[in-house]
């Protein structure tokens, strides 16, 4: 696959609509999909969809007059840059079957990996109904309880990035507002309707005979499977969600309590909010989990107000740390994940990912490090359950690209390259940076950084352009991480240390 320009900053004020405007003025081809594939990183997806016959080249773009920001977005462009620069370097342009995206769970196939995860985006009939009509393989219910719940109002905050997008998401929601009795019905409709599709029942107990119970009746109304939710930050008072995480001999208690209620695959959800997940997870092994799932949210503050002195979401002048989540976590959840993969106590166990992941890279990445399942809530809150045409497109086309016959030859293969001690790393052989002149427009900002975070080895020349001192330079990359025009990329020119 090769790196092209970055489309996503070219249509950043794209407001992804529903039902949008520029679809609708368009009578050849459907320029909002196309858009949508290009911000979640499917152009190669988006250039096998657009025409070989090139229907923008002489259009006067009404999709363009039709957009709610009337000629901020620069569709024409786009679509001509999809057959000009993506469409010819396709190493695949005819349809791909699906097939390589089957895999399983716990023994059950599945159609592709990709579940939505316990959350309000799993939370009824037809919001599930919805998902799976829109290609998702499974959902993880939102976790049931016999707690009589009463969310807060607001529950959300966000940091967001400079088009408004979510950068990282904080939620004090707790459980399903649901009762048992009407959860389970869900679950017969569900797998009546839907009966490919799988279900993933989360459940939190308040003590043992709770989690035995909603196990058991979990089977009984056509769960597939089975998710013990110890790790909601939300839910810490008196020994549920994270309290239990955090504790190992808590893990394993209470995932044998599920044991005895049921005979199905089990998954322990566990909590970041540790040094370490490898001690909880084999706890939960020893209690009968068939496998875990990781991340749950974070705990976080979020946006102290300098004037009310109280952090978001606020409410009636109170907040409470809370869940973070979105695509700001996803390192964390990949070091998590990484950690279960390189387990041997744990091979051969069921692993679901979740943590940050919008896109199918970012799917990818978590089963390069050892995921079996992808499971996804931000990005779904944010951008609807219509991303899952190019998480599963995506993913698809890069397997075929690479040749995988399955999913599954993917998974694990990034975890020989990641330690957790840097005393492995060569440390001898330096990378010198390179510098595009043509795109660089001499703002000088690798010099500043270089400067006052590096080690003093660029100048700007008369003609404003980046001089190295190879002297100096140490290879760190800082230039290549804060140029705005991407003009700074790794150079071949390495040199090596006299040891």
């Amino acid at each position: 696959m090769l790196e092209r320009k970055i489309y996503r900053k070219d249509m950043l004020k794209c407001a992804l609509c529903g039902d949008a405007p520029c679809s609708k003025a368009c009578g050849r081809i459907d320029p909002a999909a196309l858009l949508r594939s290009i911000w979640f990183e499917n152009e190669d997806g988006a250039a096998r969809k657009y025409p070989d016959d090139n229907p923008c080249l002489n259009c006067d773009a009404p999709c363009e007059e039709a957009c709610l920001k009337k000629h901020e977005v620069p569709v024409r462009e786009l679509m001509l840059r999809l057959h000009d620069e993506v469409k010819p370097e396709l190493e695949l342009n005819e349809t791909i079957d699906e097939n390589r995206l089957k895999c399983n769970f716990c023994g059950k196939e599945l159609e592709n990996p990709f579940f939505l995860s316990s959350s309000v985006v799993a939370s009824t009939y037809d919001m599930c109904a919805r998902a799976f009509e829109a290609g998702w393989a499974g959902v993880a219910f939102k976790t049931i309880c016999t707690i009589d719940i009463h969310e807060a109002s607001p529950r959300f905050s966000a940091i967001t990035g400079d088009n408004g997008a979510i950068i990282g998401f904080k939620n004090i929601e707790q459980l399903s507002d649901h009762s048992v009795q009407e959860n389970m019905e869900i679950f017969r409709r569900l797998k009546e309707n839907y009966p490919h599709k799988f279900i993933l029942a989360s459940i939190m107990g308040q003590n043992d005979e709770e989690w035995e119970r909603l196990s058991r009746l979990c089977e009984e109304n056509g769960a597939d499977a089975i998710e013990l939710n110890f790790s909601c930050p939300n839910m810490a008072d008196g020994g549920l969600g994270s309290d239990i995480g955090q504790v190992p001999e808590l893990v394993e208690r209470f995932t044998a309590c599920a044991r005895k209620g049921s005979k199905l695959p089990i998954l322990a959800k566990l909590t970041p909010n540790v040094a370490t997940m490898s001690e909880a997870a084999e706890a939960a092994i020893r209690g009968g989990a068939d496998g875990i799932a990781a991340i749950n949210t974070i705990k976080s503050i979020i946006g102290i107000n300098p004037h009310t002195y109280v952090s978001s979401p606020a409410v009636h002048g109170m907040s409470a740390v809370g869940g973070y989540s979105g695509n700001a976590v996803k390192p964390i959840a990949l070091r998590f994940i990484a950690e279960l993969g390189q387990n041997e106590k744990l091979q051969g166990k069921h692993i679901s990912a979740m943590g940050g992941i919008e896109t199918w890279k970012d799917a990818l990445e978590f089963i390069l490090l050892g995921a079996d399942s992808i499971q996804i809530t931000t990005a779904v809150m944010q951008y609807g359950y219509r991303i899952i045409d190019d998480l599963k497109d995506g993913l698809n086309y890069y397997l075929a690209e690479k040749g995988f016959n399955s999913v599954m030859e993917a998974k694990g293969l990034a975890l020989g390259s990641v330690s957790e001690s840097t005393d492995m790393l060569e440390r001898d052989t330096i990378i010198f940076p390179k510098f595009d002149k043509e795109k660089c427009i001499g703002c000088g900002r690798c010099v500043i950084s270089c400067n006052d975070g590096g080690h003093q080895a660029i100048t700007l020349s008369e003609e404003r352009k980046p001089v190295l001192n190879g002297r100096n330079c140490v290879g760190c990359h800082l230039c290549v991480l804060v140029c705005p025009e991407k003009a700074i990329s790794s150079s071949r020119k390495r040199i090596t240390r006299a040891k």
